[in-house]
């Protein structure tokens, strides 16, 4: 772990030239695949001519060749065999989406990215114990790809369960058949029965399910603190949404000071990033040597048939980017659908601000799930609430009324005054973004948020009614569309 520790520190000093030998390497790797030919990667001399030989795609314009991967062939996108496909939860649309996973990205981008969470946090913590228990992985499901007997597809997380080296089962838990098993409420119950009785040191998930399994633990236990059921815990590595609205609640329910907040940027697509200060930046440094080519689109180029894209050595910090990938599984020029901001350019450090379709513009207010998560943050406080969940979408002017924001929102503690904790929230996202204040001025434009308090367990109960329970699945936050708002407020009737 010091060894690789010290690369990591090799990447953060020589970030572009890294990036530069990976460009290459991805180039050359990719020429003889019918990706490579039909846009003539032998001919290729410079990013620039990258840039004009491949345009900027999202999953649709890659799916016809992914399917035909699906279905056997090989050599399409990628020269390496692949038989296995992370599938997406569609957190922007209710189509699921297959990314390609080959060998190198499995072992040189996702599994390098787990060893090196591990490296960082022991950089940070030399004294740890953290081997000397068990590591909670909560993880999805994975199926049978039914289009050819040889291909498999399931959550990002069981697909990296299911390959694990024999030596990386000594530690985790629980066993893999529970950990892909496919009735979801049926495997957190298992993983709550089992894990009550052993040394958890480390916990990795998601942490909207994480703290529906640690609720679990708690009631079969009959503890009021995880502390008290794991007194050895001492990291929690999560990902996959913003941990802000669940830091509050992961300190009441842990109860516990040695416990590090490890945050990770871990998509399908890729690894991206791991958090490597504790100082109260959460920030995340980008991880430049895991076979991924970086790119980064201006805001303002989205939607355009030819964008222009900036390398690593362009970028400002306090600027929304959407990312743009090139990877060893074959996604070239790829628009993951995730915005980010650089915090840091020296070493390059980021954090995820959102998605490129998860906001609300509907009145030229452009806000952001940022704009929200941190809105949300400074109501709570002066309210002394938690948020559990949320999702927010426009209410469009019809004849003479004005539009609106409505909110649906569920507390796991409410506020002590509800109508404060409104007009707060409100005054909080016109500090936060400038256009959503020209729009609300004296209401000209925007009419205050509408905000409904929903049940408790409104969202799980909402999220299985879809099928969407556990894995990566994760509420939709803000929608330029009423139609997750409109399900939600039916649903609770």
């Amino acid at each position: 772990m010091k060894k690789r520790y010290h690369q990591i520190e090799l990447f953060m000093k020589y970030p572009h030239e890294v990036q530069a030998e990976w460009f290459n390497e991805l180039i050359d790797s990719g020429s003889e695949t019918e990706w490579g030919k039909k846009h003539d990667y032998a001919s290729l001399r410079s990013l620039a001519d990258f840039k004009k030989a491949v345009p900027v795609s999202d999953y649709d314009g890659l799916k016809p060749y992914i399917e035909r991967i699906m279905k056997g062939e090989q050599n399409v996108l990628w020269p390496t065999e692949i038989k296995w496909f992370a599938k997406s939860s569609g957190t922007t649309s209710d189509k699921s989406k297959f990314i390609p996973i080959s060998k190198e990205s499995l072992e040189d981008c996702h599994y390098k990215g787990g060893k090196d969470m591990i490296s960082i946090y022991y950089n940070h913590k030399p004294d740890s114990r953290i081997f000397s228990g068990r590591a909670l992985v909560l993880g999805g499901s994975s199926t049978v790809n039914q289009l050819n007997k040889d291909s498999y597809y399931g959550d990002l997380s069981a697909v990296i369960i299911r390959n694990l080296p024999f030596w990386a089962e000594f530690q985790r838990t629980p066993s893999m058949e529970v950990a892909l098993m496919e009735e979801w409420e049926e495997k957190l119950e298992k993983m709550a029965q089992i894990t009550a009785k052993q040394d958890i040191t480390s916990i990795s998930g998601v942490p909207s399910w994480t703290l529906v399994l640690l609720r679990r633990v708690l009631e079969i236990t009959g503890k009021d603190y995880i502390s008290e059921v794991w007194p050895n815990l001492e990291m929690f590595a999560h990902g996959g949404v913003s941990f802000d609205p669940y830091r509050k609640q992961y300190r009441n329910i842990l109860n516990s000071e040695k416990v590090t907040y490890l945050e990770t940027y871990n998509a399908s697509e890729g690894f991206f990033g791991i958090q490597d200060q504790f100082d109260g930046d959460n920030s995340m440094l980008l991880m430049l040597d895991y076979g991924i080519f970086y790119e980064f689109m201006p805001m303002e180029e989205l939607g355009k048939d030819h964008p222009e894209t900036l390398s690593l050595h362009e970028v400002e910090t306090g600027v929304n980017y959407a990312l743009i990938i090139t990877t060893n599984g074959g996604l070239w020029r790829y628009q993951i659908g995730d915005t980010i901001e650089f915090t840091s350019l020296e070493p390059y450090r980021i954090r995820v601000t959102g998605r490129t379709k998860h906001f609300i513009n509907a009145f030229g207010e452009e806000l952001i799930v940022d704009n929200a998560e941190k809105a949300l943050a400074i109501a709570c406080e002066k309210t002394k609430a938690i948020v559990k969940d949320y999702t927010a979408a426009p209410v469009y002017m019809e004849g003479d009324s004005k539009g609106s924001h409505e909110w649906a929102i569920e507390f796991s503690q409410e506020p002590e005054n509800f109508e404060f904790f409104k007009d707060t929230f409100d005054n909080a996202l016109k500090s936060q973004n400038s256009d959503y204040e020209a729009k609300r001025y004296k209401s000209f434009v925007l009419s205050e948020p509408i905000i409904h308090k929903l049940p408790a367990g409104t969202f799980y109960d909402w999220m299985k009614k879809r099928g969407k329970l556990g894995g990566q699945n994760k509420v939709p936050r803000l929608s330029n569309n009423r139609k997750y708002i409109d399900e939600i407020l039916e649903f609770i009737q």
